[in-house]
């Protein structure tokens, strides 16, 4: 059987649709999938062993030059690599109009989410067929949902297996130990005090455990030296692929993360994990796995799903906390301490000795 998947981004959207292939696999043994993904992210479906293709699309560069693109070729190029593949089925994972769009380039009966499951319920309109998957409840268990229905058979009890073979990852092991601080995010909302990083590096060192820090852009990278800035036993990485953060991700203790698609990789490759949620909703995006521990802000505006903090501090604020350099407040609530507290017990715990 094969079956074309559209889940082009963002990375943590495809990773959460890894346990949907295994559960598909595992019922149907003959089944494979081509998936179209954000050229970004393309690395990650081949290393599912039920991904036959990927084909990689840039929709996020394309809308800044849409000209540019169809001078160069690119956008005929794939509506002909879809249309050169008949499919058993095609299922729209992503239920936006964006990925809606690319199923009418493919041939097949095509599957997706209906109006009231999919974010854009416009979407559903491009489908054959959609299915309620309702809300509610986290992002991995509504992909693995909609896979069951759309291919028919019964959901497997139990937490979902991405299906990633963990020792390709593994370089063996390190020399010294060492944790991940994960700290890039994309919204400014998200990001966890650099000040905190920083106090959480000092205590992570006084433990004897290496702190390691990669970046994917300059502004990062300037996060990462001042975060690391005369500290011994902390190292700011240096530039590499999505594979090769998988590897030193693998060969960690643990890692530490905001609300980050590095995050949900850790998860991925069953690396022990703390994830720090301020404005967004753990129980809908959290890292998914076993060892993973989530702590959430109680502050009275979390959480609040906005791209940009729009909480106005009161007099009592500004003389308790650092406006400056403690911002967004919803993470005052998860002080470097407390994130200490819950790392130590994953170090000391067997399974990471």
């Amino acid at each position: 059987m094969r079956v074309l998947l559209i889940k082009t981004s963002s990375m943590g959207d495809v990773i959460h649709t890894l346990p949907a292939l295994t559960d598909a696999r595992r019922s149907i043994p003959d089944i494979e999938f081509d998936w179209v993904v954000e050229e970004a992210f393309a690395e990650i479906p081949a290393w599912h062993p039920a991904v036959a293709q990927v084909i990689p699309v840039a929709i996020r560069r394309w809308r800044k030059s849409p000209f540019k693109t169809m001078r160069s070729g690119e956008w005929k190029n794939v509506r002909q690599r879809l249309k050169s593949t008949p499919y058993d089925l095609i299922i729209d994972a992503q239920g936006l109009l964006k990925s809606a769009f690319l199923t009418r380039y493919a041939q097949g009966p095509v599957v997706g989410l209906d109006r009231t499951s999919a974010r854009e319920p416009l979407a559903s309109r491009f489908y054959d067929r959609g299915l309620d998957v309702p809300w509610g409840q986290h992002a991995v268990e509504r992909v693995r949902q909609l896979f069951a229905a759309a291919l028919g058979y019964q959901l497997p009890d139990g937490l979902g297996d991405y299906g990633l073979d963990c020792e390709y990852f593994s370089g063996g092991p390190a020399t010294r130990p060492y944790v991940l601080f994960l700290h890039g995010t994309t919204w400014a909302s998200k990001h966890w005090p650099e000040l905190y990083w920083r106090r959480l590096a000092e205590l992570t060192i006084e433990q004897g455990i290496e702190v390691r820090l990669p970046w994917g852009n300059p502004a990062e990278k300037a996060r990462a030296e001042r975060i690391a800035a005369d500290l011994d036993g902390v190292q700011v990485l240096p530039p590499m692929q999505l594979a090769g953060i998988a590897r030193i991700i693998a060969g960690a203790r643990a890692c530490v993360a905001v609300d980050t698609g590095l995050g949900h990789l850790a998860a991925a490759l069953d690396v022990p994990g703390i994830s720090l949620f301020g404005p967004t909703n753990a129980g809908f995006t959290g890292a998914y796995g076993s060892s993973q521990i989530h702590l959430a802000s109680d502050f009275p505006c979390a959480p609040c799903m906005q791209k940009r903090c729009v909480y106005t501090p009161t007099p009592a604020d500004a003389r308790e906390f650092d406006l400056h350099r403690e911002q967004p407040l919803c993470f005052t609530r998860l002080h470097p301490e407390r994130v200490m507290t819950q790392l130590e017990g994953l170090l000391t715990d067997e399974r990471v000795l």
